[in-house]
Order: structure tokens, then C-alpha cells, then sequence
């Protein structure tokens, strides 16, 4: 029988961008999707000169021009540039692949805090082991419902500028797993293949169960069937003394790749360690942690989402290779942390919001009681390595915790109803509050980092958003000066940066193409151009602030930590009337302070938007 396709359409905002979304098929598009492509050389030299101009000092970008001089007509960028070109007509996306190892599979920090973002939800309203069962409960069959709409490809494709999106890393987000190696992990993905998993982990107390969430006819569990496995979970892991065998992935990626080979020896260990990567999806039930007031609620689960607490709180519930883990605290807490090698912010921002939307509509309704088998409890047997191993770790996680400084700022004065009623993008409005916090405390501008998607290409990830401009520059500087045309050079910073997310979300930034020029020249065993050994070029690649706006409807707040040791890390979500901001800095850096930066911020968007205000009341006298 052939059905015609249905279309429903509805629309919601993404920063200053209105998004079209279309509930049809999410396939269908993706064979149509243009592929990423390679900006021109000459464009991207001068695009990186600029990108220098208000970061490095004179001397250096004149040394650095002669450089990009030299590698623009002496033949080497040349040859690199149809390399690149040649690269980009064989493969689908000639950055993906490198990105994924250059940005994530390569990179041997550990995954929590460095590159595991978290979200956390708004505060629930139970306090106990109930209201926490129900949750989870609820929370669980959202995302399977979410996963049906993936199975049969009904997921709405979304439109940006009424362009399709890449829909392709929703399919990567559920039942897969990061594997450590030696030198380089890799990302494994069972929902390809000819067995689909059927079974999600649930973590309680350090111990990890295998829950089946379908029935033998293939319909998911109940949210009461679920209920009642959850409780069987719980009775069966009271106790608190088991070794946190999860904590073993919050360690640098070598030594758990090490550590990881030494605990799969063990056959019982390698079947257990398996159907943790295999699962859909991780729920950590996690303990309650110890009270704050409420002005520091949300710093604090800000900072259990990116590491659980340390190692005698929640940071042996997890399994930070594990794509999704969704954290529910007996507390009321939750959110969920996921590991970003996979997919950016916004399809898991979709996917919360799907679940929450679902979790409001959904009732408890009793069910039949058929008899489900016990959920079955992951062996592990902890051998004295094991355990020194779980014991480094321990030692590890615990000065990680003390390290990451966190920040949430509920910035409640204004949204995005303020630019938007000066004609300003709202995106472009924050990023000039950040840079004139930064401009403020330290009396300098720094590299900045703002992620643009590039889902309008096929498999396309992110390139760089160089916030920092010649125009952020004059508009900070002219804020100490009253007598300088401050709005007129607001408004210019803010077309500029608007301009540059419309080149990067093109495929016409500068990071990545530059990058593709340097992993081309590793590749072909030439040696490396002089413009990639400039101080210009680390600098440029040396983020003191690493920002993502990440929109949602829900009135949630991501993090993620700092890029360097002496920077930032900036997650915003501007809803319509308030801005949520999460900051993290590191307390070994003396110079950095994420209270003082979040104070920062709030100053200098209540001064801009008294600029904005002011003009206009002079305008209409």
C-alpha cells in the first residue's frame, strides 16, 4: 500500500534563527545533501590575518603575513590546496573523519571534564527513592519513544534557512560506546547492524544491571513495567561498599587503555564490559549529594553532570565512555552527560526536549503483570591490578574535582526580547557581553571560540566562529569611554559576528580548512609549512574562551570545561526572558575565577542593554 507523505510543520528558534522543522522522513534527505566545501586559499589566508589582527601584537602578525605570503604563492599551499580538493571529491565529507580523531579519538585527556559535556534539567520535586524510581522510570520510556521515531526514520528533519539538516548523528547517539586504545580510541555503533540491542544499563550504588526494555512481541516496557524493574534494581544493590569499577573511565585515555586490556582479560569482566557498550543507553541512580543553598544548586549539578562528585559521591556511577548517561539523584537532581565524539549539543538538546515534552504527557498506567525476569547484575571480578587501578583513578577524580570550578549563572534581568528589540541578534549580543567581560577583567581580548554547525552538509560537524574581531575590539575598548559612538560600534561588532556565523555555518570559516591544509601535509610526509610552527598560529589555536550557544525549549543549562588551563569554558541557552550561562575555569590557574567572569557577564549585558536603551530614549526625544 502506498501512503502518500504526511507533512506537519512547526517551527521554533534557534538563537537568532528561526528553524523549520518537517515531519517526514529523515532520510530521505540526507542523499541530497551538498557536500562540505573547500573554501578557496585565498580567502581563508586573509580570513586568518583577520582573525589575527586584534590577538597578536604587530610584530607578529608582519612576521606572520610574510609567512602566509610565502605559503599562498610559493607553491606548498598550492599543492596542499588540491590535495584537500582531489580529497574533498572521493569522500563524502573530507573533514569528518579527521575531525573525529583530531578533535576527540586522539585526544588523550580524559573524556569527564575535558570533552563530556552536561546538561542539567530543571530541579524535580521529589526527595526520595520514589519519586526518583518514577522519574527514571518516565525519563526511560521518553527515550524509547524517541528511538522509535529513529528506527523507522520518522524523525523530523530539521531546516536551517530552509536548507535540510545532516540528520546523521542521531543515528550515533543511541547504542554506541567509546572504546580506550593504547594511542588512539575508536567509537563502536550496534544500532547498525543486523542485531539491535534491547537492553539499556542501569547503574545503582557502583553496580551496573542489564535492563531488557521490550517485550518478547518487540513493545517497549510500560512506564509501571519499568517501575517495577527499577525497584527490583534497587533492592538488589543496597549495598555501598562495592568497588566503583566505573570511575576507571574517568582516567587519562592511555592508562585506561591500559587498564582497560588488564580488566578484559577476565572473561566474566570482558562479557560484563560488553553489555555496557551494547546497552541503548546508560540511568545512573545516582545518591543524594550533600545539601547547598539554593543560590549554589545549580553550580553544584552542574559540576555532577560534567564528573558526579568525587570519588565517594557519584563518580563511580558512570561509565564515561558510554554515549548517553542520564543521571537521576535520589535528591531531585538530574540532567545527563554525554561523551562528544559522536555528535554536538543540539540533536541531544532534541532529544531532551522530545523527552521531557513526552514525560509531561505521559501517565503511570498499571499493567497487566506478566512476570519479567530480574534484571541481570554485570559481574566483575576485581583482581589486586583491578584495584589499583580503581584506586588510581579514585586519587585521580578527586583532584579533577577539586580542580573544575563551576559557575551557573541564572541570568533572569532580560533574554533574548532585549536584542531583538534593537534589531540585534540575540547570539551576537552575548557573544559581545562575553567579550566585554573578558576585555574587563583582564584588559586584553583573548582567542574565542564560538562552535557554528555544519549539518547543511552531509556528515557535517562544526567549524569555528572567531569571535574576536578588529570590531569586538573597538566596541569593548569605546565601553570605557563614554565620549566614543558606542552603539554605532555595537551594532557594527554585531553584523560582523553575524556575518561570520553565515561564512561558517556555509562551510566558509577558516579553522577546519586550515586544519585540513596541516593534517594533508602530516599525511603526505612533507615538511610542515612555517605558517602552522608560527607562535600566531598557537595563539590563534589557544582558546582562553571556548563558547557554544546551545538553544533548547526546555529551561535547561549545558557545560563543558575549559579548552586550556588558563581559560573558560562558556555554555549559553537564551530563552525569550532570562539567559542561562554555565562557566568552568580551573582553581589551579590563579588568573581564572568562573564567579568573578559569571559577575562579569551580568555586568556587561546590563550595560549594554542600558547603551541600547539610553540611545533610544535620546532617539525619540
Amino acid at each position: 500500500m502506498f501512503w502518500p507523505p504526511t507533512e506537519e510543520r512547526f517551527y521554533f528558534e534557534t538563537g537568532d534563527r528561526k528553524l523549520l522543522i518537517k515531519i517526514q522522513r529523515s532520510l530521505v534527505h540526507q542523499e541530497g545533501l551538498p557536500k562540505l566545501p573547500v573554501p578557496p586559499l585565498k580567502q581563508t589566508c586573509e580570513g586568518y590575518l583577520a582573525a589575527l589582527e586584534p590577538i597578536v601584537s604587530a610584530e607578529e602578525l608582519d612576521h606572520t603575513r610574510q609567512l602566509v605570503g610565502e605559503f599562498l604563492n610559493g607553491g606548498v599551499g598550492e599543492r596542499l590546496q588540491k590535495g584537500l580538493e582531489r580529497r574533498a571529491r572521493k569522500t563524502e565529507n573530507w573533514l569528518s573523519e579527521w575531525w573525529m580523531q583530531s578533535a576527540y579519538l586522539d585526544c588523550r585527556m580524559p573524556v569527564a571534564v575535558y570533552t563530556s559535556p552536561g546538561v542539567v534539567l530543571p530541579r524535580m520535586h521529589f526527595q526520595d527513592r520514589q519519586g526518583q524510581m518514577r522519574f527514571a522510570a518516565k525519563l526511560i520510556a521518553g527515550v524509547l519513544d524517541f528511538k522509535k521515531k529513529i528506527d523507522s526514520e520518522t524523525l523530523p528533519v530539521e531546516y536551517l534557512s530552509g536548507k535540510p539538516l545532516c540528520m546523521d548523528q542521531y543515528y550515533q547517539i543511541l547504542s554506541s560506546c567509546r572504546i580506550p586504545g593504547p594511542k588512539r580510541d575508536t567509537v563502536v555503533n550496534y544500532a547498525i547492524g543486523k542485531i539491535s540491542s534491547t537492553h539499556i544499563t542501569v547503574v545503582h550504588n557502583f553496580q551496573f544491571f542489564v535492563l531488557d526494555v521490550y517485550n518478547s512481541d518487540g513493545t517497549p516496557l510500560t512506564v509501571d513495567q519499568l517501575h517495577m524493574q527499577l525497584e527490583k534494581i534497587w533492592n538488589s544493590s543496597l549495598q555501598t561498599n562495592k568497588e566503583p569499577i566505573g570511575i576507571l573511565t574517568s582516567q587519562h585515555r592511555n592508562t585506561w587503555g591500559k587498564a582497560y586490556n588488564n580488566l578484559i582479560k577476565d572473561k566474566t569482566n570482558k562479557e560484563s564490559v560488553r553489555a555496557i557498550q551494547k546497552s541503548i543507553f546508560t540511568v545512573c541512580l545516582d545518591a543524594p549529594m550533600p545539601r547547598v543553598s539554593d543560590e549554589k544548586y545549580q553550580s553544584r549539578v552542574a559540576a555532577q553532570m560534567l564528573h558526579g562528585g568525587g570519588a565517594r559521591w557519584n563518580s563511580g556511577n558512570r561509565w564515561f565512555d558510554k554515549t548517553l548517561q542520564f543521571i537521576v539523584g535520589e535528591d531531585g537532581t538530574c540532567g545527563l552527560v554525554y561523551e562528544h565524539a559522536p555528535a554536538e549539543g543540539p540533536p541531544i538538546v532534541f532529544l531532551i526536549d522530545y523527552v521531557v515534552k513526552y514525560m509531561q504527557r505521559i501517565e503511570m498506567v498499571r499493567s497487566p503483570m506478566v512476570p519479567l525476569a530480574m534484571p541481570q547484575k554485570l559481574r566483575f571480578n576485581i583482581t589486586p591490578e583491578v584495584k589499583r587501578d580503581i584506586e588510581k583513578a579514585k586519587q585521580n577524580m578527586n583532584i579533577m574535582v577539586h580542580d573544575l570550578d563551576v559557575k551557573v549563572l541564572m541570568f533572569s534581568h532580560f533574554g533574548k526580547n532585549v536584542p531583538k528589540k534593537h534589531q540585534l541578534s540575540p547570539d551576537a549580543f552575548v557573544q559581545m557581553a562575553l567579550q566585554l567581560a573578558y576585555y574587563r577583567m583582564y584588559d586584553t581580548c583573548c582567542s574565542t571560540y564560538e562552535s557554528a554547525s555544519l549539518r547543511m552538509f552531509k556528515y557535517g560537524r562544526t567549524d569555528v566562529i572567531r569571535v574576536t574581531t578588529v570590531d569586538s575590539l573597538n566596541f569593548v575598548q569605546a565601553m570605557q569611554d563614554p565620549a566614543k559612538q558606542r552603539v554605532l560600534l555595537l551594532q557594527k561588532a554585531t553584523q560582523t559576528h553575524k556575518n561570520n556565523t553565515y561564512n561558517a555555518i556555509h562551510g566558509q570559516a577558516v579553522d577546519r580548512h586550515l586544519l585540513g591544509l596541516k593534517m594533508l601535509s602530516i599525511e603526505d610526509l612533507t615538511s610542515m609549512p612555517e605558517i602552522f610552527m608560527d607562535t600566531s598560529f598557537a595563539v590563534a589555536q589557544h582558546y582562553n574562551l571556548s563558547t557554544s550557544q546551545v538553544g533548547s525549549k526546555t529551561d535547561c543549562v549545558m557545560c563543558f570545561g575549559p579548552m586550556v588551563p588558563d581559560g573558560y569554558g562558556v555554555c549559553y541557552n537564551p530563552m525569550e526572558e532570562h539567559i542561562n550561562v554555565a562557566i568552568t575555569a580551573f582553581n589551579s590557574c590563579e588568573e581564572t575565577n568562573a564567579a568573578r567572569f559569571a559577575q562579569a557577564v551580568e555586568g556587561a549585558l546590563l550595560d549594554m542593554r542600558a547603551l541600547l536603551e539610553d540611545a533610544a530614549a535620546t532617539a525619540q526625544q
